[in-house]
């Protein structure tokens, strides 16, 4: 069955639940970025936060996720485009950590020290909306829960979770968004925060009845309606243009350094790993317009 992303909403108008089930798209990518055991945990749970954060998008927006710590990991991006498409990558995929207390020490593989920073494509032209937080905890959940409380003033519980099989690729992957509206009645929130606090394993939970019966759970006798359902999947997005692009970032000097070292120049996308090779004749013409971008 494909990943999916529901999204509920209380009769009363004041609650907002957004549960994925991302267990395919999970397994592509960690496969792709040949991750650790720790590594693809923390990946996996960067995914469903960012499937939940590209769920709040409206058409034509795109959202970011920079995780960057002192940990091994050194950094994890998520990117989610309004449609369901989420790519994601990390720093050092090969970090890897032994478990604390029978927990993936996913805290530690971040860094305790550092920040996550979400920006927004509001689809617009103009340049991106800018948010960035320290890192409270470095659980991904947690962090991800101050920022849209502390940030965007509203407040947010976020829950994550991942599984490997046996041999030791993702088995379940998932994730829930709940949100207090401005018309929120607090009796149906302590309602909802009693019952995440007895939640059963999420993974169990979307191995059950995927991402409805996560809903149901949570939202226990207080009526509610599911507003919409809607596939999540990998897509990079990468292309020759954009490789180009970046490179001529790099200038005119250093590019001319690169053609003077190398025949050909091999570039690879940090979220599909796909290999794009440049000639003489590109990089010759990238120095051209980078030497004429300078002049303006």
């Amino acid at each position: 069955m494909a990943d999916q992303i529901v999204r509920a909403l209380c009769l009363s108008g004041g609650i907002r639940v957004l549960v994925c089930n991302a267990g395919e798209l999970a397994r592509e990518i960690c496969e792709l970025q040949q991750a650790s055991a720790t590594a693809q945990i923390a990946l996996s749970r960067g995914l469903a936060a960012g499937a939940l954060m590209g769920a709040l998008l409206k058409d034509g927006q795109r959202t970011a996720l920079k995780f960057e710590g002192n940990g091994p990991l050194r950094k994890m991006i998520i990117e989610a485009d309004s449609d369901g498409a989420v790519r994601g990558c990390v720093g050092n995929p090969a970090a890897d950590l032994d478990p604390v207390n029978g927990k993936w020490n996913i805290a530690g593989l971040i860094g305790r020290a550092g920040f996550l920073t979400v920006s927004k494509d509001l689809g617009m032209g103009g340049q991106p909306y800018l948010g960035v937080v320290q890192l409270i905890s470095s659980e991904i959940g947690e962090d991800l829960a101050y920022y849209l409380t502390d940030s965007e003033q509203t407040p947010s519980a976020v829950g994550l979770g991942a599984t490997l099989s046996d041999d030791g690729h993702i088995a379940t992957c998932g994730g829930f968004l709940i949100q207090a509206l401005p018309k929120a009645d607090g009796s149906e929130l302590d309602t909802i925060m009693a019952r995440i606090a007895e939640l059963p394993a999420l993974s169990g939970l979307l191995e059950d009845g995927g991402p409805e019966r996560v809903v149901r759970e949570l939202f226990g006798d207080i009526p509610h309606t599911i507003l919409e359902s809607h596939d999540i999947f990998f897509r990079c997005g990468c292309g020759l243009e954009k490789v180009e692009r970046a490179l001529l970032t790099l200038g005119s000097l250093e590019l001319q350094d690169m053609r003077a070292k190398e025949n050909i120049t091999e570039v690879t996308c940090e979220f599909c790993r796909k290999i794009y090779r440049l000639g003489p004749a590109e990089l010759d013409n990238l120095i051209t317009l980078a030497a004429e971008s300078s002049k303006c």
